[in-house]
This record gives structure tokens, C-alpha cells and sequence, in this order.
């Protein structure tokens, strides 16, 4: 299969937006940029359609995907929301949509069972990225679109790594520049408390505790189920092809004299530990000289990609401050880490 690509550049938009929808329309794939990572979409009703993406991304079945729409009323036509918690989602739409956070709400019978793995919950968000959104809206239904990678592996924030990743499985890709969130949207489970809502943090992300906190009770899951609730809970995930090595503290490095090594650094600074700690090979640095976390977030996959491409035999990276977005950050480098970890 030949991959076209489309710039959803001022020039191009109505045709790169005409041409996805035709697309999506036909039962076929598209890679669609976001806010966060660039998706691999398609029309969430057709069953069909939502296999291909499965196939193309060569993901489980088990691994429920984030539905997109186009408008907030739209919720309603997809979840099965009664008037309490339908007060609840209002309000966490109006704070945080359109924008980088999904909600797991209980599903109304028109979502089909592969999108959500057979559950009776479905993950759902509204992008604020225009070409997405026109997208959705010109398509008329909901869009299924996980990550456009290869299943566990780097999320792509270009439309080059998603040529690089799927070019050859599907039939287009959207560009529409880089990503400028980074990491995936935040998702919470939607539920109703005693006397505050309960918001159960599935995957941190840009929208961070200290904001969910101001609207109901963020609550953290203490052990994984057994089913997914939601994309991004495997422990492996988001990982390059190259062994990654996250170390609770630098003097747990012990270098092989025998291979080559490339740091991936918050900011290059020596009073991190790491970066006078060896003569690496390649340095790629989140947040140069700065350190400040919004840029690392957004950096965090190219940074690992640019590594992982670099040939070096091992990656070191180096964890951020555990606040803020920075818990975000630190969850995706464990999930990346967590293959070397366990080999």
C-alpha cells in the first residue's frame, strides 16, 4: 500500500480535510494530528473501520480506544449519562474541553464493542487541534484514533514518525505540524461521590491533579486491573526499540565498556547527576539549559525517538521533578523502561 501524505497547511486545509473525510467515509484509516499525538483514525461506528486500525497498529484486542468529537452536546449521543452525572461532565467539559483530557463514561449501545474491548464504559475527548476537529465535524460521527504507532511503542507528535511507523500500512496521513501538548491526553473515569465527584486518574497528562482537583476527588488507581480501562495502562508502553534504563539515582549506572550509550537529559545540567557522569555517546536534552516541564512534555517523544534512532546500543534517561506535568513525564519513561526492566 502507497501512503499519501496531505499538509493541512492554509493552502491546502479544505482539501486535506475534504480528502480525510472521504477517507474515513469509505470504511478506510487516516493518521490525524492533535494537540497531543498524531492518531490513527477511524469512523468509530463501522466496525470494520476500527478493525483496520487494530490491524495496521498490530494492537490487542483487549486495549480500548479514546473516541473523538466534535462538539460537546454530541457527549449525550454517545454515553449514557444520567442527570446527576451529566452535571458532573458539564462541568468538566466547560474546564477542560476542547483540550488534551478524556473521560470514561458508561457507553450508549451505538458505540460497537471492539471500541471498547467489550466493555460497558467508553473513553471520550473533544481535540482542540483544527484540523481534527474539522475533520470530525465534516465526518458527522465519531472518531476512533489511538496513537498512530506501531502498538507500545513511541507515540508520534509529527507526521514524519508516522510515515515512519505506519508508512506502507495506510493509505494517509494528515500533516498538520508538530504537536504542541506532547504527551496524551490525561484520562479519569467519571464518577459520582458522596459529596464530591470522583475523578479516578487512569493516565496522567497535560491536565494535571492540582487542576482536576479544583472540580471533584482525584483518586489513583492502587493496583492495575486485569482489563484495560483505558489506552496507556500496560506496564510496557511508549517504548523505543533501543533498551531504555531509568535509575532511581545516577550512582546506579554501571556502564558496559563494550557498548554505546545516549543520555536522554531534563535540562543538561551537571547538578542533575548524569550528564558529567559519562562521556556519552549522544546527549538529547528535553528542556535545554531551562528546565522547565510544559517544554520537556512536548519534547519527551521526539527526544526519545531521535535516540532511538541514533544507534547507540542503550538509552539512559534521566526523571523530572514528580510534580505538575512532570508526573505525566515520569510515568511515560517507566512504561518505556519497563521492557529493559523486566527483560
Amino acid at each position: 500500500m502507497e501512503t499519501e501524505i496531505l499538509y493541512a497547511d492554509p493552502e491546502g486545509f479544505e482539501d486535506a480535510v475534504a480528502a480525510a473525510v472521504g477517507k474515513l467515509d469509505a470504511g478506510e484509516v487516516v493518521a490525524l494530528p492533535t494537540e497531543t499525538v498524531y492518531g490513527l483514525g477511524a469512523n468509530a461506528l463501522d466496525e470494520d473501520a476500527v478493525a483496520k486500525v487494530f490491524e495496521a497498529k498490530e494492537r490487542p484486542s483487549f486495549d480500548p480506544l479514546i473516541i473523538h468529537i466534535a462538539q460537546r452536546e454530541l457527549i449525550r449521543e454517545v454515553c449514557e449519562l444520567s442527570p446527576e452525572l451529566d452535571a458532573v461532565v458539564q462541568q468538566l467539559m466547560q474546564a477542560f474541553w476542547p483540550g488534551p483530557f478524556t473521560m470514561v463514561l458508561p457507553k450508549k449501545s451505538v458505540i460497537p464493542d471492539i471500541v471498547t474491548s467489550g466493555q460497558e464504559t467508553v473513553a471520550v475527548r473533544m481535540s482542540e487541534h483544527p484540523v481534527m476537529r474539522a475533520i470530525c465535524k465534516e465526518l458527522g460521527k465519531p472518531i476512533a484514533a489511538p496513537s498512530a504507532n506501531r502498538f507500545g511503542r513511541i507515540s508520534p507528535t509529527s507526521a514524519g514518525a508516522v510515515e515512519k511507523e505506519l508508512g506502507g500500512r495506510i493509505p494517509l496521513i494528515i500533516d498538520g505540524g508538530a504537536c504542541n501538548a506532547g504527551l496524551e491526553s490525561t484520562i479519569v473515569r467519571v464518577e459520582l461521590g458522596e459529596k464530591r465527584p470522583e475523578l479516578h486518574l487512569l493516565r496522567a497528562g497535560p491536565i494535571v491533579k492540582e487542576e482536576l482537583q479544583k472540580i471533584g476527588k482525584v483518586i489513583r488507581p492502587k493496583k492495575p486491573k486485569k482489563i484495560e480501562e483505558a489506552p496507556g495502562q500496560l506496564e510496557s508502553h511508549y517504548a523505543p526499540s533501543t533498551p531504555l534504563y531509568l535509575f532511581e539515582k545516577p550512582e546506579d549506572f554501571e556502564p558496559d565498556p563494550s557498548l554505546s550509550y545516549g543520555l536522554l537529559s531534563y535540562r543538561g545540567a551537571a547538578k542533575d547527576g548524569y550528564i558529567d557522569l559519562y562521556d556519552w555517546d549522544v546527549v538529547e536534552e528535553l528542556s535545554p539549559g531551562k528546565g522547565k516541564l510544559p517544554e520537556a512534555a512536548v519534547r519527551l517523544f521526539f527526544a526519545l525517538r531521535q535516540l532511538d534512532e541514533s544507534g547507540v546500543d542503550a538509552i539512559v534517561a534521566e526523571s523530572v521533578a514528580e510534580t505538575g506535568i512532570g508526573v505525566a513525564i515520569n510515568d511515560r519513561l517507566r512504561r518505556a523502561s519497563a521492557k529493559t526492566r523486566n527483560a
